[in-house]
């Protein structure tokens, strides 16, 4: 559903989650964040069991470091493939892995396997620029702009004056501070792109409890949350995509029902 923003039961309860495999969590952060490119697919591919129906992933180089390079990206989307993850991937073009905006450009360019979608942040220098960079090599665009918090209005504009507008290729995903409505109400009037809603740590199950409300893409997985509602450590990506499959359906039941 491209962007209602209200409650929409038959589409919200049946609606499958993204999920955020690894995002920027390492070792430290415990046994559920996958590190090897083996270990990705499996995670990615036991979360799409579970539900997901697209996988974002942060390819790294073997000492953990984000990276853009063909020879990082490129064998992670292949073993993703490979071994039957089966759903649209993504992969996020930011700061993270290469600080210089002209430097994203030439990773982009380079890239010889390419993601289904790729997350480029809008409060980033050069981000329209990458995005049509993206689109012009046939990848999908997820436009991440942050809402509430320390976020100021600079990112929404940046994607508001961005003027490409094709539903079919392009995305917002919110990443808001706080399960905010206002926050919400703030996107009533975007131009008719999918939306997609989520949080992190703490602000990630009552961020989806607001998306289902608001009929919105939902998104989950260890690179947002790695632990359930009633606070216990996620075991894996699938505990979490199906923990959030099961909220979904629930909290869209409730809200019918009032």
């Amino acid at each position: 559903m491209s962007r209602p923003l209200r409650v929409s039961a038959s589409v919200s309860a049946s609606a499958s989650a993204s999920a955020s495999v690894n995002g920027s969590r390492n070792a430290a952060d415990g046994p559920a964040v996958p590190l090897s490119p083996q270990a990705l697919a499996e995670s990615a591919r036991a979360a799409v069991g579970a539900g997901a129906g697209e996988v974002l992933v942060h390819p790294r180089t073997p000492c953990g470091r984000e990276s853009l390079s063909p020879r990082v990206v490129g064998p992670v989307l292949e073993e993703l493939r490979r071994t039957g993850v089966g759903v649209a991937l993504s992969v996020p073009v930011s700061i993270a892995a290469e600080p210089d905006p002209a430097g994203r450009l030439e990773r982009v360019a380079s890239w010889t396997v390419l993601p289904d979608r790729a997350e480029v942040r809008f409060g980033q220098p050069g981000a329209a620029e990458l995005a049509q960079a993206l689109l012009a090599r046939g990848v999908a665009v997820d436009a991440v702009v942050p809402l509430g918090g320390a976020a100021g209005p600079e990112p929404l504009a940046g994607f508001l004056a961005w003027p490409v507008r094709d539903p079919r290729r392009v995305r917002l995903s919110a990443e808001l501070a706080a399960a905010d409505p206002a926050l919400v109400a703030g996107l009533r009037a975007l131009p008719p792109v999918p939306v997609l809603l989520y949080g992190r740590d703490a602000a990630s199950w009552p961020v989806l409890r607001l998306a289902a409300r608001c009929g919105t893409g939902v998104r989950t997985g260890v690179g947002d949350v790695t632990h359930l509602p009633d606070g216990r450590p996620a075991r894996s990506n699938a505990e979490l995509v199906s923990t959030a499959r099961d909220l979904v359906v629930r909290t869209v039941a409730t809200a019918a029902s009032r």
